[in-house]
């Protein structure tokens, strides 16, 4: 294990070193460019097949790869190991924002599109398995949002990550995945084992508001975190060690929040839409509906419903009196008594 017992600082952090500073971390740089090919070779092969795939999601996609960059190569990068709320842009942004913008890329439909049918198939099994509703619970995916940042700063486990860059990693792909985990099955672009409906998304958001005030008033007025560490870096320059903690809490609380406020945009959006196809297909329903009583009702074979007739109808005299123009009426013997009376008929009353 590579481990750094009491790492050198780097140099004071400026506004000109905002652009300038990056850091060459290999795993990542790897990883990243991994996921951007197999990303975009997947996409050219759906386009060769005459398969359309949104450009919008490709674009996404690469966001989020992007912001994994951003945040490890880059100045935050540089910083994330010497000062507190550097870390803490790091760690919101791996677990907020990266997973969102992957999850909007749809990679797991993508998979399913460019797979053998014999592997899509048991990938479909496993997803639609008991294991995997039960792993995607609301329940479940709350406290997979939730508990990171509890665990990690609350527990050695952030120093632990401070002072190791195997610890490091492993902690920054949990993050990641367990972001991920929540926006997957909220979002609901890729398949998803269950279909929970998303105002109970909305209330998820809410908590997980709640306990992001909550993790920030406890490193705002708790404790230290890593002292040792920290102190051992013997850092001359920037906040000391109770307002840079303060202002990581700042970032891991109102960061969050503000990271939360695109997901929320997105899945009213989504919410919408869905209640737009949903009003549409019932009122194509009910045309339908009508469209086939209609049929029925001019069927030839269906009996025509008559009017009921009045009263007056039915009487001799009356009848001939009121009777409409143009209609004819035979008037029985019994009414008349002569044959040529019931051969002629009536004459109409307006003559």
């Amino acid at each position: 294990m590579d481990v750094l017992l009491v790492p050198s600082p780097p140099p004071p952090l400026t506004w000109g070193r905002l652009l300038t500073m990056w850091t060459p971390n290999l795993g990542v740089l790897v990883v990243v460019a991994t996921l951007g090919m197999a990303y975009g070779l997947g996409v050219r092969r759906l386009r060769r097949r005459g398969v359309a795939w949104p450009t919008g999601r490709s674009w996404w996609f690469l966001t989020g790869l992007g912001s994994i960059l951003l945040v490890t190569v880059s100045v935050v990068g540089v910083y994330a190991g010497t000062l507190f709320w550097d870390r803490a842009v790091q760690n919101i942004t791996l677990l907020m924002i990266t997973p969102m913008f992957l999850a909007l890329g749809a990679p797991l439909t993508l998979l399913r599109e460019v797979l053998p049918e014999p592997a899509t198939r048991r990938v479909s099994r496993v997803l639609h398995s008991t294991a995997a509703r039960a792993l995607t619970f609301p329940m479940v995916v709350t406290v997979a949002l939730i508990a990171p940042l509890f665990v990690l700063y609350l527990t050695p486990l952030y120093e632990a990550s401070l002072r190791s860059t195997v610890v490091s990693a492993a902690v920054g792909v949990g993050l990641v995945a367990a972001g991920f985990l929540y926006f997957w099955t909220r979002f609901r672009i890729d398949p998803t084992p269950r279909t929970d409906p998303y105002l109970l998304t909305m209330a998820i958001s809410v908590a997980e508001v709640i306990f992001d005030g909550v993790l920030g008033l406890t490193l705002w007025l708790g404790p230290l975190i890593a002292p040792h560490y920290y102190q051992a870096l013997h850092r001359g320059w920037g906040p000391d060690l109770r307002l840079d903690q303060i202002i990581g809490a700042g970032v891991l609380w109102i960061g969050g929040d503000l990271a939360g406020l695109p997901f929320l945009a997105a899945v009213a959006h989504r919410m919408m839409r869905e209640d737009q196809r949903h009003a549409a297909a019932i009122d194509a329903e009910l045309d339908a509906h009508d469209a086939s009583a209609g049929a029925a009702a001019t069927s030839p074979t269906t009996p025509v419903p008559t009017q009921p007739r009045l009263w007056w109808e039915d009487h001799p005299e009356l009848a001939q009196r009121f009777r409409h123009p143009g209609a004819t009426i035979a008037v029985s013997a019994t009414s008349h008594g002569s044959t040529h009376d019931r051969e002629e008929g009536p004459r109409p009353w307006r003559d």
